[in-house]
């Protein structure tokens, strides 16, 4: 792990500053781009408001999104460079236990990061990581993020979006997909247009969306289903920014 084996565990930053390491790690190895490192120091500030730690609102949200997945006819867990150098392995087992399909897409899209990414997943144990083709494209997206692969992200019914970019959330919406979002900010696009939002960190977010995934795999599909009907996004949303608050007021 580099820089990140030499902080020690003691450090009351140890998790954030292991979480950066891998980050930079990732700009280093190709995988990230030089703008992920300015979006994950925006969504880490945005995790000490919430005390970086996955809150009861999120938890529900993982639930719920499981649930959801399990529910899917063609799941599909959509990644980017950020999310591969902080979660690959987590994501391939999260992958297996739905099951879903993994692909690459990409804002700043290159056939060489493209790769190396899909490598990187099969290094980690993914059988298949479609995003190299781009066969197919998003309605009302002009730029490369719209590219995708005809077998997955277009055809998909229930797409996981971790660390998406507001504009595509809004044109899969726009397309009937549901699309379940991990997003630190809850005032940002993409957790305001998402179907289920989870503010989370991605690294607490996908393992424990695999917990729940594991723990409804035998429940009956109507139970879940209920569950989803249920579902209110914007008043968990608005319970998330009134926990902050009053978090912020009690410190």
């Amino acid at each position: 792990m580099g820089m990140a084996s030499k902080i020690p565990l003691s450090h009351p930053r140890y998790q954030s500053l292991v979480t950066r390491e891998r980050i930079a790690q990732g700009l280093r190895q190709g995988l990230v781009h030089e703008t992920g490192l300015i979006a994950h120091g925006r969504g880490e500030a945005f995790d000490y408001l919430l005390g970086e730690t996955t809150t009861f609102l999120a938890d529900h949200s993982l639930e719920v999104a499981a649930a959801c997945l399990l529910c899917a006819q063609h799941p599909v867990i959509s990644v980017n460079g950020n999310v591969v150098a902080l979660t690959a392995k987590e994501c391939v087992q999260l992958a297996d236990a739905i099951p879903a399909v993994l692909e690459v897409n990409l804002f700043h899209r290159t056939t060489e990061r493209i790769t190396k990414l899909v490598q990187e997943l099969e290094q980690q144990g993914a059988q298949q990581v479609l995003g190299t083709k781009g066969d197919a494209h998003i309605p009302g997206l002009d730029h490369d993020r719209g590219r995708c692969d005809s077998t997955g992200i277009y055809s998909a019914d229930v797409i996981l979006v971790p660390l998406e970019d507001g504009d595509r959330c809004q044109a899969l919406r726009a397309m009937g997909k549901t699309v379940i979002a991990i997003d630190l900010n809850p005032l940002s696009r993409t957790a305001q247009t998402a179907s289920i939002t989870i503010v989370d960190n991605v690294i607490r977010a996908i393992p424990r969306l695999r917990y729940w995934v594991d723990h409804h795999t035998q429940t009956a599909k109507p139970t879940l289903e209920t569950m989803m009907k249920h579902w209110d996004n914007h008043k968990m949303i608005q319970e998330t920014l009134t926990f902050i608050a009053k978090r912020i007021n009690s410190l």
